[in-house]
């Protein structure tokens, strides 16, 4: 059986607002704040991926926190690019490695 990735959309919003303990409407106004983007089917339908579980769930860490919409935005955003340039050092620690054998 082939595995799906964590970012395939396979979670209704229903069962989404459940798992994360919010509401639907408050998911779908994080959607229209560019938070998140679900996948969608044919037909429309939202479907929600574990990556987007997880992103929820940290919004819901910074919203207890205190922060409002548009600072969840910019934390979110600064923690993506912060992860991108983790990437590339690793990316580049490895070529440093391959050169040197």
């Amino acid at each position: 059986m082939a595995q799906r990735g964590d970012d395939v959309g396979v979670y209704a919003i229903s069962v989404v607002a459940d798992l994360v303990g919010t509401g639907q409407q408050n998911i779908r106004l994080y959607e229209r704040k560019g938070l998140l983007t679900p996948d969608r089917t044919a037909g429309g339908t939202r479907q929600y991926s574990e990556m987007d579980l997880a992103v929820l769930r940290r919004i819901g860490e910074l919203l207890a926190e205190g922060l409002n919409l548009a600072g969840v935005a910019k934390v979110l955003e600064l923690e993506a690019a912060n992860a991108g340039l983790r990437r590339e050092l690793e990316r580049r620690k490895e070529a440093q490695r391959r050169a040197a054998r």
